[in-house]
């Protein structure tokens, strides 16, 4: 796969400083211009004043110029334009307008972290010592930003947009409703779902274990206990744990940790799920605003106001 990874995202809001100060409670380091960045992602998120809240841009990385040759190929197809530019090419998804911008770029490496010990039943892989996760003091940092997910007024021209178009793999799906898109060995980056109106309805943020998703989940709570919106729980598409909690212009945000990773496409096998299945394998039940955000009917009449 010639593509590899989300590099950034450009998200618009009516209230750009009150946000930013969100992204940075919640472990993003401020870069300058209301941008932020991941420990290893390097600047991964920049937000810009926009009427309403949305998915301005996203940034995905390639290998080579051959790659944007190819991806301009399959475009032309789908009688979709892009232009390009040296190492960029740049396009636009159809439905709801939103910025592709292809760079040829280095690939991610992250950095291997010691895995955190636990006991079990008959195994006793940290002895004599608390758990790791109930000493650390220090403010939860993600480490990368993941996945995108989006709703779609065409569901299917927006899947083929980013399939056909610009070659994202499909890992499973959701009949008539979820397709979980890939563009690096993380099991979804692009997430599309159908919707009423075309609107960004979250980001997932990783971090290293399933005590960093609550550390910083508690610490975002702490003191603003209307930020929480899903979690604790564990996604059966995909796998992860995760917490959802909401910023202030309303769009959602997750902390993820134990995404599943195909790095052999022959030894993946796409799966369909229906039923609760699609949504989470354990955890509460996903509450209406999460399935249908509080805003939406405001975002449709144009009379969207920042919470």
């Amino acid at each position: 796969m010639g593509l590899h990874r989300l590099t950034s995202i450009t998200i618009g809001v009516p209230n750009v400083e009150e946000t930013s100060r969100y992204y940075a409670d919640f472990g993003l380091q401020p870069t300058g211009d209301h941008s932020f960045a991941t420990v290893d992602g390097g600047q991964q998120l920049r937000l810009v004043r926009t009427p309403t809240r949305r998915l301005v841009e996203i940034g995905i990385g390639v290998d080579d110029p051959d790659d944007l040759d190819r991806v301009a190929a399959s475009l032309a197809r789908l009688e979709l334009a892009g232009e390009r530019t040296g190492n960029r090419l740049v396009t636009e998804e159809p439905i709801g307008g939103v910025r592709a911008v292809l760079d040829v770029s280095e690939r991610l490496e992250q950095p291997t972290i010691e895995a955190t010990p636990y006991n079990g039943p008959g195994r006793i892989d940290r002895p004599g010592t608390r758990a790791p996760g109930v000493l650390r003091e220090e403010s939860v940092r993600p480490r990368k930003l993941g996945h995108v997910v989006i709703g779609s007024t065409d569901q299917g021209a927006t899947q083929r947009f980013f399939a056909d178009g610009l070659g994202f793999k499909i890992s499973d799906s959701v009949p008539g409703m979820a397709a979980f898109m890939r563009c690096s060995t993380d099991h979804h980056n692009v997430l599309v779902t159908s919707a009423p109106l075309n609107f960004l309805h979250h980001t997932a943020w990783q971090v290293e274990d399933i005590d960093e998703i609550g550390r910083g989940a508690t610490a975002m709570l702490q003191e603003h206990p209307e930020r929480h919106v899903w979690g604790l729980g564990r996604h059966h598409i995909g796998s992860n744990f995760f917490w959802y909690l909401k910023d202030p212009a309303g769009n959602f945000t997750e902390y993820y940790s134990d995404l599943d990773c195909i790095v052999d496409d022959v030894l993946w096998k796409p799966e369909v799920f229906e039923g609760a299945r699609g949504l989470f394998n354990w955890g509460p039940p996903p509450p209406p605003s999460f399935l249908e955000p509080e805003d939406l009917a405001a975002l449709m009449t144009g009379a969207h106001a920042p919470r």
